[in-house]
């Protein structure tokens, strides 16, 4: 092993990490999504074309189809573990961001943001992608972007 492979203490092979003592640990998991005027476009099975040049438009749009919209869309079923949520910006005219919180977060409760999941962040310019890193254990979780406002996608992490 190389100098730089010792103080590296990695080695990446075809998608599998290995420590300094050649055991295997995954790398993080990649999940890629898309998000559209008022929605994420894998969640829902495409892009349903809403057009909006502000977060209200979105707002009222929800207000009349959320529901519908929920019923019909993926739940992402996951196993417990290390996840790279990569997140594009694609035709919506202003900044979005990213937020995956447990079912239950409140963001209010001050011992929620001490003990519960939420990983969250914004300045996703038309265009552009970002990734958001997460540990997901056991349970249920919701992900959505406030700034587009889109409704909240279900997560269920078995195993």
């Amino acid at each position: 092993m190389t100098t730089f492979h010792l103080k590296a203490g990695l080695l990446v092979i075809a998608g599998t990490v290995l420590n300094l003592f050649g055991t295997p640990v995954l790398a993080a998991e990649i999940i890629t999504l898309t998000q559209t005027p008022c929605q994420f476009v894998e969640t829902e099975g495409g892009d349903l074309g809403f057009k909006s040049q502000a977060s209200a438009d979105c707002e009222s749009i929800n207000a009349k189809t959320a529901t519908e919209r929920l019923a019909k869309a993926k739940v992402l079923r996951l196993k417990p573990g290390e996840y790279v949520f990569r997140v594009t910006n694609k035709n919506v005219p202003y900044d979005l961001g990213f937020w995956i919180r447990e079912h239950d977060y409140n963001w209010l409760n001050p011992l929620h943001k001490a003990t519960k999941t939420s990983v969250s962040g914004g300045g996703l310019a038309p265009g552009t992608t970002k990734d958001y890193k997460v540990t997901l254990k056991p349970g249920e979780y919701l992900y959505s972007c406030p700034l587009n406002p889109t409704p909240n996608y279900r997560i269920v992490v078995e195993g």
